[in-house]
């Protein structure tokens, strides 16, 4: 991969993993590229008493709910709990999930687990009875295909896609709005992305053909395939739980998207195209063109 070939040339700044989904983060130097996204990006989901999925939306605590990855193990921890200890190569019974409007198999983490999270959402009047799933690997759930051009892309929990990207002139740009405006900044983490790039223009993400990365490995393909619709969830201050709603209106002055019947938009979601067990890595670079339509 040679920097002139491209349009562009951009670096990684960031990578993310959300282990269980709609909690927090794990911001990490590097990650495996697998067929789903990330390595254990959305491997787990907190379901509700119908195994629907339930998210930020519905119970933004979830926000505080903080995983830590280990050698074996995955490590929640939350305000006023104990830490819950969920090993890597250990699930109890199979169970079907909803994930938007797929049904899809999983493995049920137990009563320790459901407790835990019960107990943690729950407020006062508002009783949750929650459990966590772990998605099943020999599933295959696939991205839609109108959006990635008929290729079979997998994913895991996440809402459709392996991977969102956004960089860091998109933030800057968000940022200075918002102070303009009279509010504070905010973190890149409101948007949960996995990969964040630098060196590239505000929005540029939303341009780009294949993102050719390249990898200790060898080269890495990521398709930018589907501007990335925001729900309420940027609203929610990740530190806090809390939410107010100065950065979805911001967005709405500026980022209505036509190619997704003028929603709002920020960051792309992205499929993978080429490097599956290859290690993406902060710093690696990144070349891409510019998409005519």
């Amino acid at each position: 991969m040679t920097a002139a070939a491209f349009d562009l040339q951009a670096t990684i700044a960031r990578l993310f993993v959300y282990p269980v989904k709609s909690c927090a983060g794990v911001e990490l130097p590097e990650a495996l590229l697998t067929e789903t996204g990330l390595e254990f990006d959305r491997a787990w989901m907190v379901v509700d008493a119908n195994n629907e999925f339930v998210t930020q939306r519905e119970l933004p605590r979830m926000a505080l709910i903080r995983p830590q990855l280990k050698h074996m193990e995955m490590v929640l921890r939350a305000p006023g709990m104990l830490a819950l200890h969920i090993a890597f190569d250990r699930v109890e019974q199979p169970v079907r999930v909803k994930v938007w409007k797929d049904e899809v198999a999983a493995y049920d983490m137990g009563d320790i687990a459901a407790q835990w999270f019960s107990d943690f959402l729950s407020e006062p009047g508002r009783p949750q009875k929650l459990r966590l799933a772990r998605f099943d690997p020999e599933h295959k759930r696939l991205s839609n295909l109108q959006w990635t051009g008929g290729i079979e892309a997998q994913n895991q929990f996440a809402d459709g896609f392996a991977l969102l990207v956004a960089s860091e002139a998109s933030l800057a740009e968000l940022n200075e709005k918002l102070l303009a405006a009279g509010h504070a900044a905010v973190g890149i983490e409101r948007f949960r992305p996995n990969i964040v790039l630098a060196g590239i223009e505000a929005q540029d993400e939303d341009r780009l053909e294949t993102m050719h990365i390249a990898t200790g490995e060898g080269e890495a393909r990521l398709q930018p395939v589907k501007p990335c619709s925001r729900c309420p969830i940027p609203d929610i201050d990740p530190a806090t739980g809390v939410a107010t709603p100065e950065v979805g209106d911001m967005l709405r002055t500026w980022r209505q998207n036509a190619r997704v019947d003028g929603a709002i938009t920020f960051g792309m979601n992205a499929i993978v195209i080429e490097g599956v067990e290859h290690m993406l890595k902060v710093g690696q670079p990144v070349g891409a063109n510019y998409r005519f339509e």
